[in-house]
């Protein structure tokens, strides 16, 4: 009786499990929720392409000639510099000490040139007292002298001039008037001069946002520098902003900035034209990409041919 009682309720679980597994295959499978807003073209025809934020100039890529350990950052990240001011310094104790040795071999030169500067003056007075009195060989000795140790004071002087120059350079100052955009070194970082694998500093004027727009070369004839333009912030449609032509770029080359769509071929030529509008117009930072949309005259299908 006690195994028929447990093979019965073996069964209603069984059953019970049957019928939730059959509830839960009939319910409507959840519909996926579409985070990427739309985008509705502002234009009744239009050429449509990808846009990347950059500075109007380009960004400048600051690094020294000098090698060392930074000492001293006078900025940071969001800073705006003016031409000449100060970025970081490179710790130079090291050419200050190398400019005391050339400073003092600098007036042991002068000093080293008087004493043949002083005997050559008294025996050209002595000459011009008695032409018999002086040799004209030791005034011709006296004068190499003197020509030998104004060579020897040029060179110490040059000398100091270089580490002047040096010190000069350990301080880095901006070439630009800008914004920090990006700061690659701390204080106590060995930094060497030349070519970086990456930027010690990243400078450039954002006050206004340039938007380059990669156009297909195919819609490129469609492009008019008179046209209206306008760009979006991407799944946030509701930001947007006209845009001001500036100029387009004559050239027709390879597509470099992707917008990583999965429909997007490497391969695609471009036309690249270049659009701007103030900074304060939209929440967007350098390198963001936003969806741009060009007025175009008519549809391809529309347009008519040659002759």
């Amino acid at each position: 009786m006690n195994k028929l009682t447990a093979l019965g309720a073996l069964a209603v679980i069984g059953a019970v499990i049957a019928v939730l597994a059959v509830w839960k295959t009939d319910r409507p499978p959840p519909v996926p929720r579409d985070t990427a807003a739309t985008v509705v073209a502002p234009f009744a025809f239009y050429v449509a392409g990808a846009g990347v934020t950059e500075t109007g100039r380009g960004n400048v890529a600051v690094g020294t000639a000098v090698f060392g350990v930074v000492a001293e950052l006078d900025v940071k990240v969001g800073d705006r510099v003016s031409v000449g001011d100060p970025l970081f310094r490179i710790d130079d104790r090291d050419a200050r000490s190398r400019l005391l040795v050339a400073r003092a071999r600098e007036s042991e030169a002068a000093a080293a040139l008087a004493k043949p500067q002083h005997r050559l003056g008294f025996l050209s007075r002595l000459q011009q007292q008695d032409n018999s009195a002086v040799s004209k060989q030791s005034v011709s000795d006296l004068q190499d002298d003197v020509r030998a140790a104004q060579a020897t004071l040029e060179s110490a002087h040059a000398q100091v001039g270089q580490v002047e120059l040096e010190i000069e350079r350990s301080l880095v100052r901006a070439p630009i008037a800008g914004r920090v955009l990006q700061l690659n070194t701390r204080v106590g970082e060995y930094v060497e001069g030349g070519g970086q694998a990456r930027p010690l500093m990243l400078l450039g004027d954002d006050r206004r946002l340039f938007l380059r727009v990669d156009i297909d070369e195919n819609d490129a004839w469609r492009v008019l520098a008179t046209a209206r333009a306008r760009a979006y912030l991407r799944n946030n449609p509701g930001l947007h902003v006209d845009l001001r032509f500036e100029y387009i770029e004559p050239v027709v080359a390879a597509k470099t900035a992707l917008t990583g769509q999965g429909t997007e071929r490497s391969d695609v030529r471009v036309l690249q034209v270049v659009y701007s509008f103030e900074r304060a117009a939209l929440p967007v930072y350098l390198g963001q990409q936003m969806d741009v949309f060009i007025e175009a005259p008519v549809k391809p299908s529309l347009a008519k041919g040659p002759g």
